[in-house]
C-alpha cells in the first residue's frame, strides 16, 4: 500500500485552512466511553417491534437492558423524550477511509497495479484520522464496508466501525474477496465498441477468470495435502474463498452478467454476495431462487439503459426484496457515504417501504457479513452501536442528537461543523476598529 499517503494527510491537515484543530464551545471532546441510560425514547429495535418510552442502558460497550422504566443510579443519563432510537446504519460498500481528495492519486488507496491482487487487505489501508470519517458518523452511519476496486480480483473488503485510532480498532469482523465479474455489457453510453468487440472482449475476460480459479484450485488442493509451496500470496487468498474461509463478493449488474454469475457461482459451491446488481430487477426471481444476498447500490443514480423507467435504480431493491432476496443497500461512494440514509429513503418511497428498507441498513447487512451477533438490531447482548435521532433517519430534515459506536459516546461535530461555527460569528469581523 501507498505510505506517501500518509505524508500528503499530514501535509493537508497541518498546512491546508480547514480548521481540524480548532477549539470549538470549549475543551475538545473525543469519544468516550462509560455506563449510559437512554431514558424516554422511541426504541426501534428492528427485530423486536417498536417499544414506545422505552430505554436502553449501555456498559462496557454492550446493550445491557432495553425496556421500560430500566434503573441505573451510576449511569450517565440521557433523555430522549420526543426521540427515537434506532441500531446505527451499516453501509454495504464504500471508498470510506480509503481515499480522502479524489483528485490527489497519493491519497487514493483503493486500487492497486494488475488484474488480480485479491491478497491486498483493505483493512491494512484505511486511514482512521480521516476526516470523511467525523463526517459520515455524525448522520447516524456507524459501520462501513471498504472496498477496493479495479482490475478482475482487486482486493479483499473489510467492514469498519467508524471509531478507533488504528485499523485493528476499526475492523468489525468481516472480510471478502472483491470479483469484479466479466461484463458484456456497454460501459457507458459514450462506449462506441461493436457489439462484435464486446463480445470478444468478454469472452477472453472469462477465460481468462476460469484460468485463475483453475490456479487456485490446484493450489488449495496442494495446500490441503501439505504439499510444499512456493510464497504466491494471490493464489493463497483466492484459496480461502475456496475453502470456506472468506466469502466472495461478487460486482455484476447487467441482467445477462448476473444469470452469467449465477451459473459459475453454482459450478463452484463457493459462500458468495452478489454486489452491485444494477439490472438485479430484470431477473430477481432468478436471484431469489438461487439464494445469493444482494449488495446493491446506490439509489441515487440513473438507469443503466436509456429506454428505463426514470425510477429504475430507485425500485430496484424493492422489486427484489418482494421477489425474495436479501437486500443490503450501500452509498458506493467515499465523502458522502453520510448520504446512505437517503439512499435508503429512495428505496423506501419506491417500493421497498420503510421497515425493509431500514432492514436493508441494518439487520440485514449484519445477517450477511455474518455479524448479527454484534450489532444491526436493539437487543441485550448486543454492541451498543446506536444513533438517536428527532425523526426518520431517511428524512433529511431529521436530526441525529445522539451516536454510539461499540459503547463510546461520539462527539456530534466534524469539519463542516466546525467550519461553520468558526465562521457564523466571525471574530474579528469584516470591519476593522
Amino acid at each position: 500500500m501507498k505510505n506517501l499517503k500518509y505524508i500528503v494527510y499530514a501535509f493537508i491537515l497541518t498546512v491546508l485552512p480547514i480548521a481540524v484543530n480548532a477549539q470549538f464551545d470549549g475543551e475538545f471532546v473525543k469519544p468516550r466511553t462509560g455506563k449510559f441510560l437512554l431514558q424516554n425514547g422511541t426504541v426501534v429495535t428492528v427485530t423486536k417491534g417498536t417499544i414506545e418510552n422505552g430505554s436502553v442502558l449501555i456498559e462496557n460497550g454492550k446493550i445491557i437492558g432495553v425496556g421500560k422504566n430500566l434503573t441505573a443510579a451510576d449511569a450517565e443519563i440521557i433523555d430522549c423524550t420526543g426521540q427515537f432510537i434506532y441500531p446505527g446504519l451499516l453501509d454495504g460498500g464504500s471508498r470510506l477511509g480509503l481515499v480522502e481528495v479524489n483528485s490527489v492519486a497519493e491519497t487514493q488507496d483503493f486500487a492497486e497495479i494488475g488484474q488480480v491482487t485479491p491478497n491486498m487487505r483493505a483493512l491494512v489501508a484505511i486511514n482512521p484520522s480521516s476526516v470523511a470519517i467525523p463526517v459520515t458518523r455524525v448522520s447516524g452511519v456507524t459501520t462501513t464496508l471498504a472496498t477496493p476496486s479495479g482490475g478482475l480480483f482487486p482486493g479483499t473488503a473489510a467492514l469498519i466501525n467508524l471509531n478507533g485510532y488504528t485499523p485493528d480498532q476499526m475492523f468489525a469482523g468481516f472480510e471478502g474477496v472483491v470479483l469484479n465479474f466479466p461484463s458484456s455489457a456497454r460501459r457507458s453510453t459514450w462506449d462506441r465498441r461493436s457489439d462484435e468487440d464486446i463480445k470478444k472482449e468478454a469472452e477472453e475476460a472469462q477465460k481468462t477468470l476460469n484460468e485463475i480459479w483453475e490456479r487456485a484450485e490446484t493450489y488449495y488442493k496442494l495446500q490441503t495435502a501439505n504439499a510444499e509451496l512456493q510464497y504466491y500470496p494471490e493464489m493463497e487468498q483466492l484459496a480461502k474463498v475456496i475453502g470456506g474461509q472468506l466469502p466472495l463478493l461478487v460486482e455484476v449488474n447487467a441482467a445477462s452478467d448476473i444469470l452469467d454469475a449465477i451459473a459459475w457461482l453454482k459450478s463452484k459451491n463457493i459462500k458468495a454476495i452478489l454486489t452491485g446488481v444494477a439490472e438485479g430487477w430484470r431477473v430477481a426471481d432468478k436471484i431469489a431462487e438461487a439464494k445469493f444476498p444482494v449488495i446493491t447500490g446506490p439509489m441515487l443514480s440513473i438507469p443503466t439503459r436509456q429506454s428505463d423507467r426514470f425510477d429504475a435504480s430507485y425500485t430496484n431493491p424493492g422489486k427484489m426484496a418482494k421477489a425474495g432476496v436479501k437486500v443490503v443497500i450501500r452509498s458506493n461512494d467515499a465523502e458522502n457515504t453520510r448520504n446512505l440514509p437517503f439512499n435508503a429513503g429512495f428505496a423506501a418511497a419506491y417500493g421497498m417501504g420503510k421497515e425493509e428498507a431500514l432492514k436493508a441498513v441494518t439487520i440485514n447487512a449484519a445477517e450477511v457479513f455474518g455479524i448479527a451477533d454484534k450489532m444491526g438490531s436493539i437487543e441485550e447482548g448486543k454492541d451498543a452501536t446506536l444513533l438517536v435521532s428527532t425523526g426518520d433517519p431517511f428524512e433529511t430534515k431529521t436530526q441525529i442528537r445522539h451516536v454510539f459506536i461499540e459503547g463510546y459516546r461520539i462527539p456530534m461535530s466534524n469539519r463542516h461543523i466546525k467550519l461553520y461555527q468558526e465562521f457564523l460569528e466571525r471574530s474579528p469581523g469584516l470591519e476593522k476598529n
